[in-house]
């Protein structure tokens, strides 16, 4: 058991902090940030072995994001615990444009310069959680939707490449995304409705 431990404790230590992570984001807490960086560094150093490469290079954007994202929290109108947002309807078409034109470019990329075996799964899963980080930042409830899509998909690309520690990180993610949608569902129905209202616009 130790020489198990020894050998995955980086995977181990992304687990740990990841579901951190998730939990406060679910709870809203700020703390989600720092977690989600040191989460970063470690998820860093695990995928550039296994040959996820947008993955990898996902972690370094995740820090600006993380940045971004903890400055809302403490600055911004997102500093409020019990503010929830939707996702402004002008919004949208942009977000899927940014999924859409971020996953062909990743693939392009990383089927042209590394050797990369999912090259399409990864640069998928990267744009998608680009833009849920996005979201989540902004306290937009529809962010959890699109994590819960994200982490399905990274259940089954780490299985293939090997990373089982990681995938039973990302199933314990769907659970911790299902409970934080429904933790800033019923956020949003105390909000009152004018304020719910203006954030459909």
């Amino acid at each position: 058991m130790l020489e198990w431990i020894l050998a995955e404790w980086m995977q181990i230590v992304g687990f740990a902090t990841g579901a951190a992570c998730v939990l406060l984001a679910a709870r809203r807490n700020i703390w989600t940030y720092p977690l989600g960086i040191a989460n970063n560094i470690v998820f860093l150093a695990v995928f550039v072995p296994a040959g996820l490469y947008a993955a990898a290079a996902l972690q370094v954007v995740y820090l600006v994001l993380g940045v971004h994202g903890w400055v809302r929290w403490a600055r911004g109108v997102e500093q409020d615990k019990g503010y929830v947002a939707r996702t402004p309807r002008r919004v949208i078409p942009w977000l899927v444009v940014a999924g859409i034109g971020g996953t062909a470019v990743l693939a392009w990329f990383l089927a042209t310069f590394t050797d990369s075996q999912v090259a399409l799964a990864d640069a998928a899963t990267t744009a998608a959680s680009l833009v849920a980080q996005y979201m989540l930042n902004r306290k937009w409830i529809e962010n959890w939707f699109v994590w819960i899509g994200v982490d399905i998909a990274f259940v089954a690309l780490s299985i293939v490449t090997g990373l089982w520690i990681v995938a039973a990180l990302y199933v314990l993610f769907i659970g911790l995304c299902v409970g934080g949608y429904v933790g800033w569902r019923r956020v949003e129905r105390t909000s009152a409705p004018d304020e719910v209202a203006a954030t459909r616009v």
